[in-house]
């Protein structure tokens, strides 16, 4: 074995490749078409921007072979199409490394900022504006391309295709900032920021340009939409981390990659951070798979696309699936990558083809190539399995809050509106209680708002127990009548039915008729509530509603599958499933015009409600684990997400989830101390926006301190709590006889998620 071989950081795992490469006939007029435009750029030849630099030479321009991998990318592109995306991946690349070497090497903060700002004057939407004079390859090859490509799409696309260009430029500097500080992020985090500084929904948006089939323009932000783009970028990102560790890690000083991210903190050797990656990765091209399979009819039936939409959309699906097949083969083949195996793997003999493209055809011998692995791993949980309590580990908080004053007051105003709400009574026509009045003095969810919002006015602090109690109420209510029968139909109907209840004109009377108290108390709240708001305000908190429901249906999802949910997608939707936005709506919402909106959709802000969400969301996961595994039957919890992931028992899964809230507790201290001042800067608040927003993360703050505080004070989840709600109890009566045993069959089915 040669002494390169040896020095190979881990040998290559299997890889899961569903689908078979294809490569495009036009591979050799793009290489000789692509090498000429980047001679004509800049980008080969002699340096013309005053610096001495030459990023490549020719020899390794050759050697990457951009045109090979968008041959196998794009199998069916035209020709003039494939140079053109040639051009873009040659672009997009040299970028990278012209970064790297003028920016990152040398941490010029300053420098690669000034750089960033000047790119997007080059990517108009309207085509009529003329930018300055390029001073770089970089400028010069991003004008050519922009004139080249976005005259054909629409103004939608445009949008879209320059947000996430800007996204992968802009998050240049988050690398460079982890460089400098040498901090290796969180997992969480780390996926997060990959997706916009690797530039996969940027590779996305140009498979609609390169197939001519544009995704229509009503379905774009829809979940099985987002989760095909977000599952995309994943793979081809943890599979380039594969490739490229060795590269980036122990050449480049690098510290974004996923692998050295796993092996960093799980504390494990770079051989297990490596299968773990790799099984991320076929855990998230499996996700896509499953939701082509049970979300694309869904999609297709709601938003009433007609068939030439519906091909527009298999179209472009089809060419994220050439583009993951043939991403692979390129790393396989590229000398920019890692792709020397230090053993051979034993494959099935079988009489397949051979030669370029065909590698996908050979079936590894073992279940990682497979992919059965993560897929029998997320399907294999037997329900209602005995597991007792959880012993708590101890959180890390930093922060604290304390107890509203009108904490008694809250509580008996609360709970005379669920009684005037019909939530403390049996459910006309269905015979069974959701709620008594035991379960909801047990819940006291008034005292987690008393928590959370210890300054609030009594006025306010009503209304955020309403909301708490209508959430949590919510929350048991759709199991209860939907989960147990598995009617995803009647799931869909129901969650479909209550944007009914919250119209931008709360003035007028509304046509709509509750049929049950969730519908009732969100029409009597949403009035309460959206009345002194403007326009966007309304729709931003609608949004943030609408979120949180339609995730119950894709937990009910996961549950008629019976699947555990592939840990990307668990994390990313439970801050939906626990109603994060709503609460934090709620507060931003509470700042008026003092803070522009703009503020709060930098990252910088995401990122803080994002760590806040996933500490409270974890929080609850660990607290109600005995109540959803054993006696109601859950598969999504995330503690059971890392006990199937990462084959641990439930101890030591919960140690994971809790090394992660620390984690994302520690980032948002960062994200406060680090970049909140930079932001302020940045958009030049004055003392009353500062003083707002300011008050915005104290209320975070104390979001993240209450929750803890709240579980540990209930009754909710405590053991002889759970076996007397679990005990049936026929509250209709001294009725006896035919069809009533179904009714007490039903009182075991009553629960929710949080």
């Amino acid at each position: 074995m040669s002494k390169a071989r040896q020095k190979q950081p881990f040998q290559l795992p299997e890889f899961y490749v569903p689908w078979p490469a294809r490569l495009n006939p036009n591979l050799e007029a793009a290489r000789a078409h692509t090498k000429a435009w980047s001679y004509e750029m800049g980008i080969l030849g002699p340096p013309r921007d005053g610096t001495d630099r030459e990023i490549w030479s020719e020899r390794r321009f050759d050697g990457m072979d951009f045109a090979l991998l968008c041959a196998y990318t794009h199998p069916v592109a035209p020709g003039p199409e494939l140079d053109l995306i040639t051009d873009w991946y040659v672009w997009v690349f040299y970028f990278d490394d012209h970064f790297l070497e003028v920016y990152k090497h040398p941490r010029d903060i300053a420098g690669g900022q000034a750089y960033l700002d000047r790119l997007p004057l080059f990517m108009p939407l309207d085509m009529s504006q003329t930018p300055p004079e390029p001073t770089n390859p970089v400028e010069r090859g991003l004008w050519d391309l922009w004139k080249r490509t976005v005259p054909t799409m629409s103004m939608d696309w445009r949008r879209r295709f320059f947000e996430n260009t800007k996204h992968l430029l802009d998050e240049s500097m988050w690398e460079i900032v982890n460089i400098s500080e040498a901090r290796i992020s969180n997992p969480i985090e780390y996926i997060e920021m990959r997706r916009k500084v690797g530039g996969a929904p940027w590779s996305s948006d140009l498979v609609e340009h390169a197939v001519a089939a544009e995704i229509p323009a009503r379905v774009v932000k829809s979940r099985p939409m987002r989760v095909f783009k977000d599952t995309f970028s994943d793979a081809v990102h943890l599979r380039n981390d594969l490739f490229s560790y060795e590269r980036e890690i122990l050449e480049e000083g690098e510290l974004s990659n996923g692998v050295l991210v796993v092996e960093t903190f799980l504390d494990c050797d770079t051989q297990r951070a490596a299968d773990l990656v790799n099984d991320l990765l076929t855990s998230r091209l499996q996700q896509f798979e499953t939701t082509a399979a049970t979300e694309l009819p869904w999609l297709f039936a709601e938003y009433g696309l007609n068939p030439v939409e519906q091909g527009q959309v298999l179209t472009y699906l089809r060419g994220l699936q050439d583009w993951q097949s043939g991403g692979h083969e390129w790393h396989m083949r590229s000398n920019r990558y890692m792709n020397k195996q230090t053993e051979s793997r034993a494959e099935f003999s079988l009489p397949l083809p051979s030669g370029l493209g065909t590698s996908a055809l050979r079936l590894p011998l073992t279940a990682g190539g497979l992919g059965l692995g993560p897929r029998a791993k997320s399907f294999s949980h037997v329900p209602r399995q005995r597991v007792g309590p959880v012993k708590l580990p101890e959180f890390y908080m930093p922060y604290s809050t304390y107890l509203s004053p009108h904490l008694e007051s809250a509580r008996r105003n609360s709970k005379d509106w669920a009684r005037r709400m019909g939530m403390l009574d049996s459910l006309p026509g269905v015979g069974l209680y959701i709620w008594d009045d035991h379960k909801f003095d047990v819940a006291d969810v008034a005292l987690c708002g008393a928590l959370i919002h210890p300054d609030a006015t009594p006025e306010q602090l009503d209304l955020t127990a309403c909301w708490l109690v209508w959430g949590t109420y919510a929350d048991d209510y759709f199991p209860a009548l939907y989960g147990h029968t598995r009617d995803m139909p009647g799931a869909k109907v129901f969650n479909a039915r209550l944007t009914q209840f919250m119209p931008d004109d709360v003035r007028t009377p509304n046509p709509a008729v509750p049929t049950n108290p969730v519908e009732l108390g969100l029409a009597d709240l949403w009035k309460r509530t959206a009345g002194p708001l403007t326009p966007r305000g309304r729709k931003l908190f609608r949004k943030a509603i609408q979120d949180m429901t339609e995730s119950w249906v894709w937990e009910l999802n996961n549950q008629i599958l019976n699947r555990v949910p592939d840990p990307v997608d668990y994390v990313e939707m439970r801050r939906k499933t626990f109603g994060s936005d709503l609460t934090m709506s709620l507060s931003r919402l509470s700042k008026g015009d003092a803070v522009p909106e703009d503020v709060f959709n930098t990252r910088t802000l995401r990122g803080l409600e994002n760590c806040a969400a996933d500490y409270a969301c974890f929080v609850n996961d660990i607290f109600s684990y005995q109540k959803e595994i054993e006696f109601e039957g859950e598969l999504n919890n995330c503690v059971l997400v890392a006990q199937k992931f990462l084959d641990l028992d439930k101890d030591a899964a919960v140690l994971v989830v809790n090394d992660l809230m620390t984690a994302r507790m520690k980032q948002f201290e960062l994200l406060v101390a680090k970049e909140l001042p930079v932001v302020v800067r940045t958009f030049d608040l004055d003392s009353n926006a500062q003083a707002k927003l300011n008050k915005y993360v104290e209320q975070l703050q104390q979001w993240m301190a209450g929750i803890p505080r709240w579980h540990a004070a209930v009754d909710r989840y405590k053991e002889f709590e759970l076996i007397d709600a679990a005990t049936p109890k026929l509250k209709t009566g001294n009725l006896s006889g035919l069809g009533m045993s179904a009714m007490r069959v039903a009182e075991l089915f009553r629960g929710g998620k949080s």
